[in-house]
């Protein structure tokens, strides 16, 4: 009879699939201004290119902001609901925030944008991680890795720049 306490010889190896559920989701655009004036559009004015209708807590007609160290919706009723806390606040170059939009900080993931001066403007890089943070990590993943295109595509379109 075998040890009960004894290990298999072998683990057996975690699937490709995943590895990948869990790697940070990185997007990055390209808008056709400055860093100062592309940290100013993202974060001053949500509210003008977020698709609240498509990605938000109550829909379209709610209100998108960064109020402090928060990123807040509140809806036509009043109510608010908190998508973030902002923990690392580096005007006009960063910001990282616990993320967690129609849940609890108890299910956070993160996120950190960046700007960056390149020749065409400024590059703005988004970088979705922490997925062990969330309630279902892959599930999340994957609807993140939907969800931000429709987002940054609204936000490059406000900030003047083309979409491919």
């Amino acid at each position: 009879m075998e040890n009960l306490f004894s290990h298999p010889e072998s683990e057996p190896e975690p699937s490709q699939q995943d590895d990948d559920a869990l790697e940070p989701f990185i997007i990055t655009v390209v808008v056709p201004t400055n860093v100062s004036h592309a940290f100013q559009g993202f974060t001053d004015h949500p509210h003008l290119w977020w698709p609240l209708d498509q990605e938000s807590v109550f829909g379209e007609g709610s209100h998108v902001e960064f109020e402090e160290n928060l990123i807040l919706e509140t809806a036509e009723d009043g109510r608010t609901s908190v998508w973030g806390t902002i923990d690392d606040w580096q005007p006009p170059l960063s910001f990282h925030a616990s993320w967690y939009p129609a849940s609890t900080p108890l299910w956070s993931t993160e996120i950190r944008v960046s700007f960056r001066a390149v020749e065409e403007g400024t590059e703005v890089r988004l970088v979705h991680d922490g997925w062990e943070g969330a309630e279902d990590p892959a599930a999340s993943r994957a609807s993140y890795a939907e969800g931000w295109p429709r987002v940054l595509e609204r936000y490059v379109r406000f900030m003047g720049g083309a979409v491919a």
